[in-house]
């Protein structure tokens, strides 16, 4: 029978855990950032080819990149989202059935879009011309080539600073 016995585990699961929450709260969410402004700046682009150049309203200004701060206080998970500002609200007021949000919106840099998902998702009289989903569909490799060394990097210097 041989018997074993190692010591130090309490102290190597210590800085192991350690690790591992400086990757979840910095790490992780620096790497997802930078992941996720690709996929922000291809809606960007889609966005412009769309504008109209005649009125004050810009929706490729509106697209913004936003911690899911719902997302990680339910299941811890790290998350960004990208949408439009001034989007998703329920829509109230006399145009409550075009969607317009009486006011709303005016303060964001590319003014009050809230048109922006008749444009994306389309209506009974309109062709939808999406530009968000194709910014996701066509950048999903491209960001997760960016979130890859980014993540190693945190990785990398996580142990580093567990080494001292």
């Amino acid at each position: 029978m041989l018997d074993a016995e190692i010591k130090g585990l309490d102290e190597l699961n210590k800085r192991l855990d350690a690790i591992s929450v400086d990757l979840r709260k910095k790490g992780g969410r620096f790497a997802l950032r930078k992941a996720a402004d690709i996929v922000r700046n291809a809606a960007i682009a889609n966005a412009a080819r769309l504008d109209d150049s005649q009125t004050p309203e810009n929706i490729s200004k509106n697209i913004a990149t936003r911690w899911n701060t719902r997302l990680n206080k339910r299941t811890g998970d790290l998350g960004f989202r990208v949408g439009v500002l001034g989007g998703a609200v329920k829509p109230e007021g006399k145009l409550a059935s075009l969607g317009e949000i009486s006011g709303k919106g005016k303060a964001n840099p590319g003014g009050d879009t809230w048109y922006w998902r008749f444009l994306e998702f389309g209506t009974k009289k309109i062709e939808a011309r999406p530009f968000m989903l194709p910014a996701l569909q066509q950048n999903i490799d491209n960001a997760i080539n960016a979130f890859i060394p980014h993540y190693n990097a945190a990785i990398d210097r996580a142990i580093q600073r567990g080494e001292k």
